[in-house]
């Protein structure tokens, strides 16, 4: 018999037995775990792993405790006479505390291009540079944040769905939305010196850096960490709350260890551990909306941007007529 995690003869002799039949499980959970001996045949050994890291048994019990949460995946190594077989069984790990809310004051109004189909929008050497979507008026952008004036912008293809940004060592990665391929700016002339296409990951959503690695999102759980340089998807996490893996990341940016992410079509933003992918925070921007001009091509919340020196984010919408700065506290 051959080792195989869908061999069909492997499924009919063993099974993963968790406590309670449970598939879901917060990080740190001991759970009682035993194989399921179909036809009582003579084992040798058995081993667990999660994700392909060794799983200790103690007790009866293992201890579900990744570094990264979400979808894992749970195998049993099983000896007999002299074969040996793998099976597997789908679970999720996820956060261990709810969500703490926040809330937001508002510091400054400044102007904001009300055309701008906002999609990201990022500070570099105190120049606040922002991408627009929309085929026939996607864009790159630098922008005067105080009046509002665009200093300098390159248009992308007509074909083109203009997505995130992020700026790191004088180059502008821009996603685009559905066509597979992303786009590398000069950032002091804008001037394209590259592209590169999209590996695993669905589409192309939001972007922010750690200053070595950049992160991408993609319209599902998955927030993919790429290497700078050959733009390849090194590894990813998923989003995750206490209660479900949560697919809804957008807009990024990266600030101490969290990523900061709009919320696709709500007016909120979630704090997400860069690690683990925990989702420690949401912040509640409802009311935002109401302060900008109410025009039929209104749209939603979208682009976060940190300042550093002035410690303070800020945040505009899709044809919003206003860039608001903002302080984020704990409701």
């Amino acid at each position: 018999m051959t080792s195989c995690s869908s061999s069909s003869k492997a499924t009919d002799l063993f099974g993963i037995q968790l406590e309670g039949n449970q598939k879901t499980f917060t990080k740190g959970a001991q759970v009682g775990i035993a194989l399921n001996n179909k036809k009582d045949t003579e084992v040798t050994s058995i081993s667990y792993s999660l994700d392909g890291e060794s799983l200790p048994v103690t007790n009866g019990k293992v201890v579900f405790n990744p570094k990264k949460l979400g979808s894992k995946v749970l195998k049993a190594t099983v000896s007999y006479g002299d074969k040996t077989a793998e099976i597997t069984k789908d679970i999720k790990v996820l956060a261990e505390d709810a969500p703490d809310i926040y809330t937001y004051e508002v510091i400054n109004t400044f102007p904001h291009d009300i055309k701008a189909f906002t999609q990201g929008l990022e500070f570099y050497d105190g120049v606040l540079y922002e991408s627009t979507g929309i085929k026939g008026e996607s864009s790159l952008r630098k922008v005067n944040f105080e009046t509002g004036e665009i200093l300098q912008e390159v248009a992308l293809d007509d074909t083109l769905f203009g997505e995130g940004i992020t700026i790191l060592n004088n180059k502008v990665y821009l996603l685009t939305w559905q066509s597979g391929l992303g786009f590398v700016y000069d950032a002091t002339s804008l001037e394209k010196t590259g592209s590169f296409t999209y590996g695993n990951s669905k589409e192309g959503w939001g972007l922010c850096n750690d200053g070595t690695s950049i992160y991408k999102s993609d319209g599902t759980e998955k927030i993919w960490k790429l290497d700078p340089d050959s733009l390849t998807e090194k590894e990813y996490i998923q989003t995750v709350t206490n209660r479900s893996v949560f697919n809804k990341t957008n807009e990024l940016e990266y600030v101490d260890g969290k990523i900061y992410a709009n919320v696709w079509q709500k007016p909120s933003m979630m704090i997400i551990d860069a690690n683990s992918g925990a989702i420690e925070g949401v912040i509640n921007f409802s009311g935002l909306k109401n302060r900008v001009k109410q025009h039929s091509k209104l749209d939603v919340l979208n682009g976060v941007a940190y300042h550093p020196e002035r410690g303070t984010f800020f945040v505009t919408g899709k044809r919003w007529n206003k860039l608001f700065e903002v302080k984020i506290k704990k409701k």
